[in-house]
């Protein structure tokens, strides 16, 4: 896997996204990578994202997916774009005592002006515990760098899953230790 470099981190005034901003404290704080045919990313929960006792609460189990769907569009397809439709399905509950979910999110149709991302949760043992399809509208590129788009690139160095945990549990443990007191 090779890292897929956040363009907008100390570039765009305003950039404060939930899914995606490493700085924003009360954010998810998503690290992508590009395996050669879909947009992963290792997460790690904390307890401040719990439903039910040690379950992920599955409206952060919606925003996880379409922040990764999202990010095929940034990447896979170099532009941007918003999400139209979401179907989500849960399988299986998330438990944030796990060391880390993966999710992936893989392109299944571009036509003109409308894309189709397929996303999945997965536990550690690899096992589906929720699904979506996203349906986004797809901005043109001249449109799509008005609102400030900027292109994604990969880091030239790969990364094992092993360092994508580690990142992921590192982030988690850090971002829990700066998280405001409610």
């Amino acid at each position: 896997m090779r890292t897929i470099i956040n363009p907008w981190i100390g570039n765009t005034q305003g950039y404060n996204c939930f899914g995606c901003n490493p700085n924003n404290p009360l954010g998810v704080h998503m690290h992508f990578y590009w395996d050669g045919e879909q947009v992963v990313t290792i997460w790690k929960a904390n307890p401040n994202y719990v439903s039910w006792i040690d379950t992920l609460h599955g409206g952060i189990q919606a925003t996880l997916l379409d922040e990764i769907c999202g990010w095929v569009v940034f990447y896979q397809l170099q532009t941007s774009g918003v999400t139209a439709k979401m179907e989500m399905r849960y399988r299986k509950p998330v438990s944030t005592l796990w060391p880390y979910i993966r999710l992936n999110a893989k392109l299944v149709e571009h036509r003109r002006n409308i894309a189709i991302v397929h996303g999945e949760i997965l536990s550690p043992d690899g096992i589906c515990c929720a699904e979506c399809t996203c349906t986004y509208f797809v901005y043109t590129g001249e449109k799509a760098i008005e609102m400030g788009y900027i292109p994604a690139i990969l880091d030239e160095r790969e990364v094992t899953l092993e360092e994508a945990i580690d990142h992921a549990t590192t982030a988690a443990n850090t971002y829990t230790q700066l998280r405001p007191k409610l």
